[in-house]
């Protein structure tokens, strides 16, 4: 089989981008639809469509780049069993094409060095029918903070103006991708349709941060709520829940509400950590001012003890 980037036509540093937009054009330009009848447009199709296949999936691609996989997605035997099947042309019609081998050790080779192959070609979506598999097609879809957190079904418009309902998971991790089967590129004859691989981008959250399964937040209170503590209200990403400040509380204080954390069907839900902010009045108020100048610690402290270079 010919290699990959040059059915395609672009060269072997191209991005996945440049090589998303070579495979359409071609895959537009050849589609049996527009030249019903025509065996040879058609087998070129099947070609561009098994280039796309290896080049156009992350994985599969480094594995041909690295030499691990040949044109065809199959695995090169230790070696070099695979480079023989190029030496051979790719026409063996069975094991008489090896000679000096009994007929039962050529079958046996015959078998060993293409039985990967034709694994690798049916994955591929080469069938017995002359079908070729789709090519998977990649998309992005930015979501909110909340949609990821908690689940939720956003419809994906796609160029040729299909739309598709996903499913988003409670939990879903930024760059995560979410596979819809049979949903990209369709197959030629008896081929299947490939996938769409969607790929999810989450807007950050104005308050929220999000560390594993750990949401953090970071909480301004009151003077008075630090000193004399309190019952207030705390967002979470179920709502808003009761939270009890100590009394006595300082800034960088960490109180934890159990299970309000992300909630993933696998590992259950984590913990919101919220962390306390002193904030004083944002007007200057003169009776603080007043009662600091006059206020005496009943036991005197040295905040800043540590900090010295002795």
């Amino acid at each position: 089989m010919k290699d990959p980037y040059q059915i395609l036509g672009v060269a072997r540093g191209a991005s996945h981008d440049e090589i998303k937009k070579a495979y359409r054009k071609l895959a537009k330009e050849l589609h049996p639809d527009r030249h019903p009848g025509n065996a040879k447009i058609g087998e070129r199709f099947k070609e561009v469509s098994a280039a796309y296949h290896i080049v156009g999936d992350e994985t599969l691609r480094a594995r041909f780049d690295r030499g691990e996989i040949d044109a065809g997605g199959a695995e090169r035997a230790p070696g070099g069993a695979g480079r023989a099947y190029a030496h051979a042309g790719g026409n063996a019609r069975g094991p008489q094409g090896f000679q000096g081998f009994a007929a039962g050790e050529a079958e046996d080779l015959f078998a060993e060095l293409f039985g990967n192959f034709r694994r690798g070609a049916s994955r591929a979506g080469a069938g017995a029918g002359g079908g070729a598999r789709g090519g998977d097609q990649h998309f992005s879809l930015k979501i909110t903070f909340l949609e990821a957190a908690q689940g939720a079904t956003r419809r994906l418009s796609l160029p040729s103006g299909k739309t598709l309902d996903v499913k988003i998971p409670a939990g879903v991790e930024e760059g995560q991708q979410i596979r819809l089967k049979a949903q990209g590129e369709p197959g030629m004859g008896s081929g299947a349709a490939g996938d769409a691989l969607i790929e999810v981008q989450i807007e950050p959250h104005a308050f929220f941060v999000r560390k594993g399964q750990d949401i953090h937040l970071e909480l301004p209170v009151t003077v008075p709520e630090a000193v004399q503590g309190a019952r207030i209200t705390v967002p979470t990403i179920d709502g808003m829940v009761a939270l009890t400040v100590p009394k006595n509380s300082n800034s960088g204080s960490v109180l934890r509400l159990k299970g309000k954390g992300i909630h993933a069907a696998r590992s259950g839900a984590g913990d919101q950590y919220v962390k306390l902010k002193v904030v004083l009045p944002e007007t200057p108020d003169p009776a603080l001012e007043r009662f600091i100048a006059s206020w005496k610690p009943a036991v005197p402290y040295n905040v800043r003890a540590r900090f010295t270079l002795d």
